[in-house]
């Protein structure tokens, strides 16, 4: 009998696989450490981790853990956070109840299970961009679409025209999702937007995803405006928030989902059922961290405005080097006299260190969906110690001089 001649092929991964993008906080990660390894201090200025301390009442709810067991929580957390944070979203005017609150492994799966209840395969979402690159990540597991809706740099990345979104919107949009303070680009959307916005949702029956997880961070005297402060789109919000940032919390992995749209509370039930519970540990730390003195809430503001300071005007001393002054979060995104800032950023990993330093910034295309945009632009975070980001503006100015002088 004659032998068949079968090719032994490997597996394919799926669509989506090949689909879903790296991320530009995290994938020059392996240069940064060969960096290290080679002796040279590295200036983490590519990731949103604050180096301030977590609040001690959150380490000691974790030391003295008094359990025999390391149980399940319930799917939708303990009650007991959930009706803590009741009052602190009261001090925002955020009026809502502990049944309105779902607590989830981080804001990152908040997003996630909002976008599996509410958005059918092929739906649409529109967000302005540079917008935070997991949201397309996540976009692509849903197997949703992000439609983006350019901002930029030169107009301090306020929301264009009504029109603009406008003409995005078809049978397929289903949605909007904004981060407001934004990451990355540090923008606060002002009373006019934010009504821009509820108009639309109102008039097309859109929902409103709201990640807001850095509202402690508002540098300015305009006033934070919630998707839950706009009237007559109750239904539609779904509001996405974190305990990582204002706590300094970012391992504990607590974020929550809030929405009084009990339909939609019922659908991302049934993935929180899926994936059993959130964090138990995580949530004993959170829910004593609702309990932080105000000077520490205070200290921390405090804080970030003058890294803030220190970090924008070092910048924009920089020949060349321009960044707009970020309203909130603990964002920037800035302009660089380079021709690629994927490149550049490499580069400053592999064949540059000044005095034995240099810089790790997120490249600000992996920000984009659009082709070409973001090409010469970086995140920068400014959650290090002012020391740490007046040496690290100093390794930038040197890397850009010296990589200016060589051909590309």
């Amino acid at each position: 009998m004659r032998k068949l001649n079968i090719q032994k092929k490997m597996p394919q991964i799926s669509i989506r696989g090949n689909e879903m993008p790296a991320s530009p906080i995290r994938k020059l990660a392996p240069l940064s450490d060969a960096a290290k390894q080679r002796g040279i201090h590295v200036y983490h200025l590519n990731i949103g981790q604050p180096d301030l301390p977590t609040p001690q009442c959150a380490i000691d709810a974790i030391r003295n853990i008094d359990r025999k067991i390391l149980e399940y929580s319930p799917s939708a957390g303990f009650r007991s956070l959930r009706e803590k944070m009741v009052g602190y979203y009261a001090k925002y005017n955020i009026n809502v109840t502990a049944d309105d609150i779902i607590i989830t492994s981080g804001g990152s799966e908040a997003v996630l299970f909002a976008f599996l209840s509410c958005l059918n395969p092929g739906d649409e979402i529109i967000v302005p961009e540079p917008a935070y690159a997991n949201y397309m990540a996540f976009a692509i597991s849903a197997g949703a679409k992000i439609r983006t809706i350019a901002t930029t740099i030169e107009e301090g990345f306020s929301l264009p025209k009504v029109e603009k979104f406008e003409n995005l919107i078809n049978e397929r949009t289903r949605a909007i999702l904004i981060c407001n303070p934004n990451n990355p680009t540090g923008y606060l959307y002002t009373r006019r937007e934010m009504n821009q916005i509820r108009d639309l949702v109102k008039k097309y029956d859109l929902f409103l995803f709201s990640d807001e997880v850095y509202r402690e961070f508002i540098y300015t005297g305009s006033p934070y405006i919630s998707a839950c402060h706009l009237e007559g789109i109750e239904q539609n919000v779904v509001l996405i928030d974190s305990v990582s940032k204002r706590y300094s919390e970012c391992g504990i992995r607590i974020g929550a989902l809030i929405t009084k749209n009990e339909e939609v509370r019922k659908a991302v039930m049934k993935f929180c059922q899926a994936r059993l519970s959130p964090p138990l540990v995580g949530q004993i730390a959170a829910e004593a961290s609702v309990d932080v003195a105000e000077e520490y809430l205070r200290d921390t503001y405090d804080e970030y405005v003058e890294r803030r300071k220190c970090l924008i005007d070092g910048l924009n001393r920089i020949p060349g080097v321009y960044s707009p002054i970020p309203m909130g979060a603990f964002y920037t995104v800035a302009k660089l006299p380079v021709d690629d800032s994927d490149k550049f950023c490499e580069w400053c990993l592999t064949d540059f260190n000044y005095e034995g330093q240099t810089v790790f910034m997120a490249p600000a295309s992996g920000f984009y969906t659009t082709p070409g945009a973001g090409k010469n632009e970086v995140r920068i975070a400014y959650a290090l110690k002012k020391e740490d980001l007046q040496k690290a503006l100093v390794v930038l100015e040197k890397a850009l001089e010296a990589y200016n002088k060589i051909e590309h």
